[in-house]
């Protein structure tokens, strides 16, 4: 097939697929659409300056260099407009999105939050009842809102509502991407597999791992999902589609420590103790696989600008390639999002409607089109992978950005844990899947443990 003919067409077939899809995704239920606008349009000479804390801008090379273009044009584009963007004041190359929530709620009781901050999914609740997230509805009014998720590329259905609490929008969803099995086309080769027929389930990545261990002498794969640092998001997708969840749908009750759960992080261990999977930690697997010492990794999107610099700066190059995320024997493969939403904090009136205006455009058509053309975020306005003044050339030679379609149309939104301890009872989760999985311990007993610990922290009904 050639890959022209694949990307055509595609928001069209989006759009039925993900609209039968959003029915079951997201938390909120329909608000009725205010009327007029509650906050005065800015004056061509009215003088505006605003903060925007985006974790992007603490990883150096793509995500920086994007985001500063971005915020440039933006205030070309608004000269009236200025905009001071500054990454979280703990980020770092690594952990960068969990420290987002944290920085914004220093900044609060020092009485100087950003007017908007970019956060995880994970963190939304928590922005809204903790943090005083402002209400974008509010703001600028629901007709407003809803009008900029459409345009002549329109948000994908199910993307819509990620950031909707309580009936109303407070977060944009903004940067996105599902999980995608990242493979060195040139190791299989060197193993005697084939490159054209990456692996479609977890048995298959394991026999393909051993043979690259054993016939290059290289690392076969890793999953990016199953420590601490890496957070939840990849990890859910994992119990999904394995049959599970990590809550239940009321979100009232944990489990994690369920059979499908057990069983996915089970075979995660597997491939450590086979010797299909090193023991590494995120910030040594991420660059060892730019390099090519890594057969295959389970990873973000966003990691795409680095490994596709490794690949073709490499001495000799080797061949990237991308494939859907595995699954388990006979089961329907359940991808979960990572990403953040763009959420508003600004209280003062001028302030607010000068970050709506930031907010517009970092999600526009302009905005994902550098997003992903020059970083691997998935864009949220699917219509741009047909637009010959968008991102149709692009796609055409950058066919890695197909599973990341391919698995949007079967989107299971990624879920929060409640209350104001819900990092506390991921962090409880994902410790013991990081000491299952790389340290041995029994899986059952394990998660059980962590379940009954972590279940001390929800919130009380």
């Amino acid at each position: 097939m050639k890959r022209s003919r694949y990307f055509g067409g595609v928001a069209a077939a989006l759009t039925l697929a993900l609209t039968a899809a959003a029915c079951g995704g997201g938390s909120s239920t329909t608000a009725a659409p205010s009327a007029a606008a509650t906050v005065p349009e800015l004056r061509p000479d009215q003088q505006v300056s605003i903060v925007l804390e985006s974790y992007n801008l603490a990883q150096a090379g793509a995500w920086s260099d994007t985001f500063t273009d971005l915020i440039n044009k933006f205030q070309a584009a608004h000269p009236n407009i200025k905009v001071t963007a500054q990454k979280p004041a703990t980020a770092t190359a690594s952990g960068y999105g969990s420290a987002a929530a944290a920085s914004i709620q220093r900044q609060i009781a020092a009485g100087n939050p950003p007017d908007v901050g970019q956060l995880v999914f994970g963190d939304l609740f928590y922005a809204v009842k903790g943090l005083g997230a402002t209400p974008l509805d509010d703001v600028v009014g629901h007709d407003a809102v809803q009008a900029n998720f459409g345009g002549t590329h329109p948000f994908a259905p199910t993307a819509r509502s990620l950031g909707d609490f309580d009936g109303k929008t407070y977060g944009v969803p903004f940067v996105f991407s599902t999980p995608i099995l990242y493979y060195n086309a040139s190791l299989f080769t060197q193993a005697g597999l084939d490159p054209a027929k990456p692996p479609t389930t977890w048995a298959e990545v394991k026999t393909a791992a051993l043979a690259i261990k054993s016939k290059t002498g290289k690392d076969g794969a890793y999953l990016d999902c199953l420590t601490k640092k890496a957070g939840d998001w990849c990890y859910q997708a994992l119990v999904d589609s394995n049959g599970g969840s990590v809550i239940s749908a009321d979100r009232s009750k944990l489990s994690f420590a369920d059979a499908p759960a057990v069983a996915a992080v089970a075979m995660a261990q597997d491939l450590v103790q086979s010797g299909a999977t090193p023991k590494l930690s995120q910030e040594q697997a991420y660059p060892a696989f730019a390099r090519g010492e890594i057969g295959m990794i389970l990873e973000s999107s966003a990691a795409e600008a680095t490994f596709r610099k490794g690949a073709t700066g490499a001495n000799p190059p080797w061949d990237l390639r991308a494939a859907e995320m595995p699954s388990f024997d006979g089961k329907t493969v359940q991808p979960t999002n990572s990403g953040a939403a763009l959420v508003m904090f600004a209280k003062d009136p001028a302030k607010q409607r000068a970050a709506w205006e930031l907010i517009k455009f970092l999600t526009s058509d302009e905005g994902y089109t550098e997003l992903t053309s020059k970083i691997g975020y998935l864009p949220l306005r699917t219509g741009l992978l047909d637009d010959p003044a968008g991102l149709k050339d692009w796609a055409a030679k950058n066919p890695l950005i197909k599973p990341n379609i391919d698995q949007l149309a079967r989107l299971r939104p990624s879920v929060a844990f409640p209350g104001d301890n819900y990092v506390q009872i991921k962090d409880t989760m994902m410790d013991a899947v990081e000491k299952v999985v790389y340290n041995g311990a029994d899986a059952q007993s394990t998660l059980t443990a962590a379940q009954q610990q972590a279940t001390k922290l929800l919130p009380k009904a």
